[in-house]
C-alpha cells in the first residue's frame, strides 16, 4: 500500500527512520521503508546502516552521486507499493499520527501535499536567515497552499501514486540544486493530476549558515533561468517580475546599480539580527538577469 521513500546524503536520517518505523508498524497495511544513500562521505554511511536491520525497512548505497532528480526516480522504481511517500532526509516527524493522516485522505489520482514546519525556537545567529525565510516563505496552511495549489511545489512531504510518478518523473538533466520539484508541480498540472493539500507537515530541521544558504539559493535561481528556457510555462514570483522588469528595458539601465547593491545585500542578509527578506527578493532579480546575460553574451533582448 505505502512506500516511503527517503533518499540520503550527509545527514544522519536515525531519528526520523526511527520515528517513521513506529508509526508505520501501528499501520493495517502493508508498507516500506527505502533509504537510499547517494554518495555520502564513509563517516555519514556509517551512521546509517544499520538502519536495513530494522524490519521493513531496506538501506542501500549508490557508488556514485546521482543527484537529486535521478535517486528519487530510482526509489521510484525500487518501490513496490502502490503509493509512494517522498520526504527529504533532513525532515522530523511532528505528529505522531503523521503517517496514519496520509493513509485517511489517499484519493485514486491525487498527489497529496503534507506541506512544512519549522522548529518553533529560533536557532543560533549562523542559521537564523534559513530558519526567517522558511518561517516566513515556507509555513502555510493548507487552505492557503490551496489558493494556487501547484505553485511553489516542494518534494519534502508528498504522496503520489506511483504509476503517475513513473509516468511523469522528475526531470534527470537536473544536476545542479534547485527547483526540480518547482518543475514537476507544472508537469502535474499540465498532466491534469489533482493536487490535495493537507495539515500534515514535516519538520525542517538541516538549516544551513546563512553565507552557505545563501550561496544555494543563487545556485537554486541559476537553475530556474535554465529550466524556464527548456519550460517557457514554468511560473515562480521571481521569474514573473524578473521578465516583466526585463522586457520594460528598466533593467537594461538599472542593472549595473544594481549589480553593485547586490554585494550589500547579501551583507545586510547574513549580518542583520532580523534579515529584511524583500533583499532576497532583489537579488534573486539580480541573479536571473546576471543567468540571462550570461546565455546570451553582448545581451539579446527576449
Amino acid at each position: 500500500m505505502l512506500s516511503i521513500l527517503i533518499p540520503v546524503y550527509a545527514y544522519d536520517v536515525r531519528p526520523l527512520v526511527y520515528d517513521l518505523h513506529q508509526q508505520a508498524q501501528a499501520l493495517a497495511v502493508p508498507w516500506e521503508i527505502l533509504l537510499l544513500d547517494d554518495a555520502s562521505p564513509p563517516a555519514w554511511q556509517h551512521l546509517n546502516q544499520s538502519l536495513g536491520e530494522l524490519a521493513g525497512v531496506t538501506y542501500h548505497e549508490l557508488p556514485q552521486n546521482s543527484g537529486r532528480a535521478a535517486i528519487r526516480n530510482t526509489l521510484a522504481r525500487q518501490a513496490q507499493y502502490d503509493y509512494l511517500l517522498f520526504m527529504d532526509c533532513d525532515s522530523g516527524v511532528a505528529a505522531p499520527a503523521y503517517l496514519n493522516r496520509y493513509l485517511q485522505a489517499l484519493l485514486p489520482e491525487t498527489v497529496l501535499c503534507g506541506g512544512r514546519t519549522y522548529q518553533a525556537t529560533p536557532p543560533p545567529p549562523p542559521f537564523y536567515l534559513h530558519w526567517w525565510y522558511g518561517c516566513q516563505r515556507e509555513v502555510k496552511s493548507a487552505r492557503e497552499r490551496s489558493q494556487a495549489p501547484y505553485a511553489g511545489f516542494m518534494t519534502n512531504n508528498f504522496v503520489v501514486p506511483r504509476t503517475r510518478f513513473l509516468a511523469i518523473g522528475l526531470d534527470e538533466r537536473l544536476r545542479q540544486y534547485g527547483h526540480e520539484d518547482t518543475l514537476f508541480g507544472l508537469q502535474l498540472q499540465q498532466a491534469g493530476i489533482p493536487i490535495l493539500h493537507l495539515d500534515n507537515p514535516l519538520l525542517h530541521l538541516g538549516l544551513e549558515p546563512a553565507a552557505e544558504w545563501l550561496q544555494k539559493q543563487r545556485q537554486a535561481i541559476d537553475n530556474l533561468y535554465e529550466l524556464y528556457l527548456l519550460y517557457p510555462a514554468l511560473q515562480t514570483r521571481a521569474l514573473v517580475a524578473w521578465r516583466r522588469l526585463h522586457r520594460s528595458g528598466l533593467l537594461r539601465w538599472g542593472y549595473p546599480w544594481l549589480q553593485r547593491q547586490a554585494r550589500r545585500w547579501e551583507k545586510q542578509l547574513v549580518e542583520q539580527p532580523k534579515p529584511a527578506l524583500h533583499l532576497l527578493d532583489m537579488l534573486k532579480l539580480v541573479w536571473l538577469e546576471a543567468a540571462h546575460r550570461r546565455k546570451y553574451r553582448g545581451y539579446v533582448e527576449s
